[in-house]
């Protein structure tokens, strides 16, 4: 029970990564609030979980008000934030820059940079109230590397890198600790949408180009990368701070 008498918020709670954390977080110990922007998809995701620990937010990560309601409900319903997992995302569509709409761009990184920016700003001083915690935010293998085609998704991934060592800092000294878990593609709703993208009549392929990259010789489970930020946000990472946790099966080691 590493988690045990602990608050969690998990934006992007109602898809494949959030669900498997929630459900990681509650076995732990946790109290966890879901965040999405689809009623049913919580609804969902709290069914499968199948915990009275579990609660749901209907929310927006890129409005402000929506942010500021998340961290209410959390302290209302279970008095406070001690975990907050910042893993709302989209990943937008696969194009070369110049062919790319702007307005994909700025939905990206609406979501994937302004949206986990918008939960630090409200989650830290409700997790700060409480003595200190963890905040984890999820990046991916391609905010340490590029790739052509996914320029809006891969600057997303990067500047969350950059916004994750700043809060580092800045939360060092209230007892906070902010890392990120970048995992390598898992078998979620996005990679299919990401191997369509890549090849319309053939994703298979695609999606055997991308395992073939992987050292270990396939695609992560949500639950492999649950386990990583279940780690993170325990005190079993108490000494952690500042740090880029891959969870790749070994892609980024050439």
């Amino acid at each position: 029970m590493r988690l045990d008498g602990k608050v969690a918020v998990i934006t992007g709670g109602a898809g494949g990564i959030g669900r498997a954390a929630g459900a990681r977080f509650i076995a732990e110990g946790a109290d966890v609030l879901l965040v999405d922007v689809s009623q049913a998809a919580l609804d969902e995701a709290a069914t499968s979980i199948g915990s009275n620990r579990v609660a749901t937010c209907l929310a927006d990560v890129t409005k402000p008000e929506d942010n500021r309601r998340m961290v209410a409900e959390a302290t209302e319903r279970f008095g406070g934030v001690d975990i907050f997992l910042a893993n709302a995302g989209i990943e937008g569509r696969v194009k070369p820059i110049v062919d790319q709409e702007v307005e994909m761009f700025d939905r990206v990184m609406a979501v994937n940079v302004r949206g986990v920016w918008l939960g630090l700003k409200y989650v830290i001083p409700a997790m700060q109230a409480r003595g200190g915690g963890s905040i984890v935010i999820t990046s991916s293998v391609a905010g340490v590397g590029g790739a052509a085609g996914f320029s809006p998704y891969v600057t997303s991934k990067h500047a969350v890198i950059g916004m994750m060592r700043s809060a580092a800092l800045e939360c060092a000294p209230i007892n906070i600790r902010v890392n990120t878990v970048n995992p390598s593609p898992v078998e979620t709703r996005m990679m299919r949408s990401l191997e369509a993208g890549l090849a319309p009549s053939a994703p298979e392929q695609a999606k055997a180009l991308m395992m073939s990259r992987i050292p270990l010789g396939r695609y992560g489970t949500p639950d492999d990368i649950a386990k990583v930020m279940l780690f993170l946000a325990s005190d079993d990472s108490a000494f952690l701070t500042g740090g880029v946790y891959m969870a790749d099966g070994g892609m980024t080691t050439s």
